[in-house]
């Protein structure tokens, strides 16, 4: 509406003059902070980026771990998003703008029955022509599929068909990627195009050493490599592995490289080829242990590295000591590699082997305030108490949220009479129902 309008209509309306260039500027920056997340991310102006995880998403636990991760995070710096997963460009960039959830997964080879229900200005064409196209009665994307294409490109040029082949993988459409200015690279270009598993592993051997010497003279380690490939069809096929440590072993670099060269689909051949260091971080150097000295503690950072890149980094993980009384947040987990912490677990109340994700409802008898219950029921199965040690009594965190101000929780320690034991609480005191709810829950298992 026109400005003077809408200051009719809110008093007092904040008036911002557009910063276009300042706008573009934001998105290249945002594009460069996605690098964490594929080596292959370019700007999709004026308001997205692109991003090819095929090749990388693995890392993150898969597709969809990878985008509600990408969310969340997002959110948490003051972005609003929405994430489409798609086998291109075109179908992505549409579903993100006109799907219905925030977050949009593509199943492979669906792409014509999804676009199908979208309004043609999901096609990014422009906008005099999405308004000449409406005016005649084209309304969705199924409206233009079911019409012949020489008509249609006669009236209205090469543009809409050009599009609509994008979207649905018909033409291929290249990501000119971003790339950080002091990133560590090598590159290297053939004359003949190649496509055999056993020629695209040889040059990698060759791009690791190249690479690893650059890495050297910069003091610096690898902890997380991107393999490029350019294919003669202008399409590129992209390959990420990460490491638990920066390192410059070009064996293990060679070997976790190779073991996904599978996942390169060549199709006509490959022209170029891309290795770069695009997460990096200074290394000490290596110092020989005599044999007249103890032996240290025995590197484990290729195997996690092998087992990370094979089943996906969140997976491997070690669990670590938080200073907090709430048994659900005394511990978190951490890289593998991580260093020792100094906090330790403290209390002489001790805990389950086994912590459920979530407190199980449970029914009971019980007298109140302080006895443990008699019998319980979980799972539809109803266990009676033989022997019990309790209450530990464990008080909110009222710094936290205001709910927990007055809350407790009265844990017991029970012995059903197949000598099973189990960890249960109270929600409240048993006494102020502002305490707690007073319902019971199973929250752990001793072994």
């Amino acid at each position: 509406m026109p400005l003077a309008k809408a200051q009719v209509l809110v008093p007092g309306l904040s008036v911002e003059e557009a910063d276009q260039q300042g706008d573009i500027d934001a998105l290249e920056r945002l594009a460069f902070w996605a690098l964490r997340y594929s080596p292959v991310v370019a700007a999709d102006a004026p308001d997205g980026i692109v991003m090819d995880i095929e090749g990388a998403a693995h890392l993150m636990g898969g597709e969809d771990a990878l985008a509600r991760d990408l969310v969340e995070r997002l959110s948490e710096t003051g972005y609003a998003s929405r994430i489409a997963i798609a086998d291109t460009w075109g179908a992505a960039h549409a579903m993100a703008r006109f799907a219905r959830g925030p977050i949009t997964l593509v199943e492979p080879g669906c792409l014509r029955p999804e676009l199908s229900p979208l309004p043609i200005a999901a096609l990014r064409l422009d906008a005099p022509l999405v308004e000449e196209l409406r005016s005649m009665g084209f309304e969705q994307v199924s409206d233009l599929l079911t019409q012949p294409r020489a008509p249609l490109t006669l009236r209205f040029g090469p543009q809409l068909w050009r599009r609509i082949d994008q979207a649905l993988g018909a033409t291929s459409e290249p990501v000119d990627p971003v790339r950080p200015v002091d990133v560590v690279e090598v590159r290297r270009a053939f004359a003949e195009p190649f496509g055999a598993a056993g020629t695209i592993k040889r040059y990698i051997g060759q791009l690791v050493d190249d690479l690893s010497a650059r890495l050297e003279e910069r003091g610096f380690g690898a902890r997380r490599l991107d393999l490029v490939c350019h294919r003669v069809d202008a399409r590129q096929q992209a390959l990420r592995i990460g490491t638990a440590a920066p390192t410059r072993d070009v064996k293990r670099l060679v070997r976790m490289l190779s073991d996904k060269v599978e996942e390169i689909e060549p199709g006509f051949g490959i022209e170029v080829m891309a290795l770069a260091a695009t997460w990096a971080q200074p290394i000490a150097p290596a110092q020989a242990i005599s044999s007249l000295v103890e032996p240290g503690i025995p590197d484990v950072s290729d195997l996690v590295d092998v087992l990370s890149n094979r089943v996906g980094s969140e997976r491997l993980y070690r669990v670590a000591a938080v200073q907090s009384d709430v048994p659900e947040r005394s511990v978190e987990r951490i890289a593998p590699l991580s260093p020792d912490r100094a906090d330790t677990w403290t209390g002489r109340w001790p805990r389950p082997t086994r912590l459920l994700a979530t407190p199980e409802p449970i029914e009971t008898v019980a007298l109140l305030p302080d006895h443990p219950p008699a019998s319980f029921t979980w799972r539809g199965i109803r266990r009676r108490v033989k022997r019990a040690d309790g209450p530990e009594r464990v008080f909110g965190e009222w710094w936290r949220r205001d709910a927990e101000t007055n809350a407790v929780r009265d844990y017991f320690r029970v012995e059903d009479e197949a000598g099973e034991r189990y960890w249960v609480y109270r929600a409240g005191d048993g006494e102020d129902p502002a305490t707690g709810s007073h319902r019971w829950f199973l929250h752990g298992i001793f072994g």
